[in-house]
């Protein structure tokens, strides 16, 4: 079996899970935040539920649009802390106390190697960085999983993933992801487990590959998942996440593909509008391209070691274009201000974000009016995500967003 496939043997009580086969798994964290949870809470009253399976194994976090932008987010978000209220949900994070659910559930220790997690977003794909199998489902299924612990999956086929080597300066996770999605496309991971093996991942930080599984929904996968190393290990125990499992993928284990990636050879890169797979080197961008708008944040790219790598681009620079930068959690800005990043980003012209998900999904903090560009380390490039439909994303990692900050373009060879 592979790795997912162990994973899911085990959650389902079942020697042994072939893809295809369809189980019902026992669930570690069911996620929803103040979007997907209020439709799930409705589904829940509808069916006449009344009672939650575990007060723990919830959480609900308040991160699109909190601070409430509007009366429609007021009142989502009022309903999902009645809910929490009533059933004593334990792991439910608002305003002051939350930060972008998938950055913040791994920080927390709520997640860890092993866990079979399901989340009512699509980009709950994030935790297989610790070696777990996460993936997102809909609304009704959060309902039905947060009062049953239980949901049903199809046990999906793997590719393989072999990475090699390390990568070059100033390339990093997100260029590593934006590659392999403009190799294999949109769907060339349909329904499929992403395995990520190789010395390659040796190299690669927990924040890499924290960006790298929380992408490969972007190739329409149904997770992916890293092995668990010393720095998974590491990470873990610096979050308190308690006992964990470790499972390998057995050396006959099954895959109906291979992918290698040299990471030598992977250059910065940027996903055009209107799709992640629309990849392009960026010194291969020979025009300039002028922007109006650079998002340095989300659950893909809101680390602190993220925001170093801005800070390091931007001290002592002025930016050209409107600059919004979103630490993922209070626990990162906290950082950023301790360590002075937060005055390095005021004093080049940018503005510093509570954490939020904001104008990731263009719900607040930086939509775009028609015609503006932007380039963003968000996860999606779709017709009208951050704004106006007739507006346009460009994907790329923190280096090149904060680059392009201060040039005020794209391209050009830089």
């Amino acid at each position: 079996m592979t790795m997912t496939q162990k994973i899911l043997a085990a959650k389902s009580g079942l020697r042994r899970v072939e893809a295809g086969q369809l189980i019902e798994a026992e669930l570690d964290m069911v996620l929803g935040s103040d979007v997907t949870s209020p439709v799930a809470i409705s589904e829940f009253e509808n069916a006449g539920l009344s009672k939650v399976f575990s007060k723990e194994k919830i959480a609900l976090v308040m991160d699109h649009f909190t601070p409430n932008k509007d009366i429609k987010a007021a009142e989502q978000c009022k309903k999902v802390r009645e809910f929490a209220k009533k059933h004593e949900i334990a792991n439910f994070f608002d305003v002051g106390e939350m930060g972008v659910e998938h950055v913040l559930l791994p920080e927390k220790g709520l997640v860890k190697a092993g866990d079979c997690v399901v989340g009512a977003d699509s980009h709950t794909c994030t935790y297989g960085a610790l070696g777990a199998f996460s993936t997102g489902v809909g609304s009704t299924d959060m309902a039905f999983a947060m009062a049953t612990g239980k949901a049903w999956f199809k046990v999906p086929e793997a590719i393989r993933v072999a990475l090699k080597g390390r990568m070059s300066e100033n390339v990093s996770g997100k260029d590593v992801v934006l590659h392999l999605i403009g190799k294999i496309g949109v769907d060339g991971a349909l329904y499929k487990s992403l395995e990520f093996v190789g010395d390659g991942v040796l190299h690669l930080s927990i924040e890499d590959r924290f960006t790298i599984a929380n992408m490969v929904v972007e190739a329409g996968a149904k997770n992916g998942i890293f092995p668990v190393d010393d720095k998974a290990a590491a990470y873990m125990k610096t979050a308190g996440a308690g006992a964990y499992d470790v499972f390998e993928a057995d050396a006959g284990a099954e895959y109906c593909g291979e992918v290698a990636i040299d990471l030598p050879n992977v250059r910065r890169t940027v996903a055009f509008p209107h799709l992640p797979e629309n990849t392009r080197p960026v010194d291969e961008i020979k025009e300039k391209i002028m922007i109006d708008q650079v998002v340095i944040g989300s659950c893909t790219n809101g680390h602190y070691s993220d925001l170093e790598i801005a800070a390091r681009v931007l001290k002592g620079e002025k930016t050209a274009v409107r600059c919004i930068i979103i630490p993922a959690t209070q626990k990162i800005y906290l950082e950023a201000v301790k360590n002075g990043l937060v005055e390095i980003f005021v004093n080049a012209g940018a503005i510093v974000s509570t954490p939020t998900c904001g104008p990731c999904l263009g719900g607040h903090m930086g939509i775009l009016a028609a015609g503006e560009k932007a380039v963003s380390t968000t996860n999606r490039n779709f017709v009208g995500r951050m704004g106006h439909p007739k507006s346009e994303v460009f994907l790329s990692s923190p280096y090149t967003a904060a680059l392009a900050a201060v040039n005020g373009f794209i391209g050009g060879a830089i």
